[in-house]
């Protein structure tokens, strides 16, 4: 099994990073492809906190896009997340929605 980090998660997301394309490239492979993978819930935590900080990027990715990219990934019926039961995600996208709208 592949374990894909917080790195190429943000990579693969982020158009304006240096290592965009290979990143896109090796995660639309493992969602396409036969083989097992996972993202372990502490990097879906970072990649979140990473790619919507406005201390790290000019133009940081909006939590709606993050949620759509993070969504995404979860969709391959391949990916297998570590560390959290299967209702985590749920859970997890409400919190950090009601927060974001507590804070804008």
């Amino acid at each position: 099994m592949i374990a894909v980090d917080t790195n190429l998660q943000g990579y693969a997301h982020r158009e304006d990073s240096d290592f965009h394309n290979q990143a896109a490239t090796v995660l639309q492979e493992l969602a396409d492809g036969d083989g097992r993978w996972s993202i372990p819930w502490p990097c879906i935590h970072e990649f979140l906190a990473i790619t919507k900080h406005p201390g790290i990027f000019a133009r940081p990715t909006p939590l709606s896009l993050a949620l759509q990219a993070m969504h995404s990934w979860l969709e391959s019926p391949r990916c297998e997340m570590i560390g959290e039961d299967s209702g985590y995600y749920d859970a997890q996208t409400e919190c950090v929605q009601k927060e974001y709208r507590r804070v804008s």
